[in-house]
């Protein structure tokens, strides 16, 4: 899901290939250090049960959207608790995403989870804005009961265009969910007070769930916020010779190597904003705050 901050990458054309090689390990290594697919999931099972039974009440088939879905992992969750609330409901899958390595990773769980043989996915690789592009020329656009876009507003160009569009596929009674980085949290401190030298490549301006909100109340949609509480631990991006720290420091930045990446000046500076604006201390180990915002949008 080019979801979390991710890697350098070379600008136009990464931004069409999202997560491919060294940042994929990347980003697979911040997921399994942070628990932050862990915090979401534990969101979705306490939401989305009510939510779908309202969503899916009298239909006859149920058609879903992932945007930016990665390797999903929270896809196949979301699927299966959807399956599991209308047993006797057909299902189809939709996904968006744009790294061709993430998507066969995608299609290697489906192949494996049994009770999703029977939903038909249809793969759409490419990223959010061509998906757009491509739906309004065909003219005859699919509708979609539930979508979600998770950890991947960061990418797109333009915000408000993205939720009209996206907002505009939703059949009666649908829901729109986005998950994104909360505001004033650890994310949005630190990439908006290094914005100069942090949004340069992928993510050419940061936007947390103050933007998307703001975005939402413009356009007069209805929704609710639900905070994700997450932390996890960054005391080793204190030590320049830890190889945990500096490969966390490297995909929080969106560099391949953090150290030679800035001058010692602004190294120094976003390591105290991290330590002292970003993160909690306790028992001696810092602990970064990546809170999340689940922003439920309604018909």
């Amino acid at each position: 899901m080019c979801n979390g901050l991710q890697g350098s990458v070379m600008a136009a054309e990464a931004k069409q290939t999202c997560y491919e090689g060294s940042s994929v390990q990347s980003f697979q290594f911040y997921l399994k250090h942070s628990g932050e697919h862990k915090a979401i999931l534990q969101c979705v099972h306490s939401i989305l049960p009510g939510e779908f039974k309202r969503i899916g009440d009298g239909k006859s088939s149920l058609d879903v959207l992932g945007v930016g879905s990665g390797e999903g992992q929270l896809d196949v969750q979301m699927l299966s608790l959807l399956q599991s609330t209308f047993p006797a409901v057909p299902i189809t899958a939709d996904i968006v995403e744009g790294s061709s390595e993430l998507t066969d990773n995608f299609k290697a769980l489906v192949a494996k989870t049994t009770n999703l043989q029977k939903i038909p996915f249809a793969w759409h690789i490419m990223i959010s804005e061509d998906y757009e592009k491509q739906m309004k020329a065909e003219g005859d656009m699919k509708r979609f009961d539930f979508i979600h876009m998770i950890q991947m507003l960061y990418y797109v160009d333009d915000l408000t265009e993205t939720i009209k569009f996206y907002h505009s596929l939703l059949k009666n009674n649908g829901r729109l969910m986005i998950v994104i980085e909360t505001a004033n949290g650890g994310w949005d401190t630190l990439w908006k007070t290094y914005k100069k030298e942090l949004c340069v490549d992928a993510i050419t301006e940061y936007r947390s769930s103050a933007e998307v909100i703001a975005c939402l109340k413009s356009q007069g949609l209805k929704y609710e916020e639900h905070i994700i509480h997450n932390t996890f631990d960054i005391t080793e991006c204190f030590n320049p010779s830890s190889t945990t720290g500096t490969r966390l420091l490297n995909f929080m930045t969106a560099r391949d190597h953090f150290y030679q990446s800035f001058t010692p000046e602004i190294r120094a500076g976003m390591l105290d904003l991290l330590r002292n604006k970003c993160s909690t201390e306790k028992d001696g180990r810092v602990f970064f705050n990546s809170n999340l915002s689940c922003i439920l949008v309604y018909v």
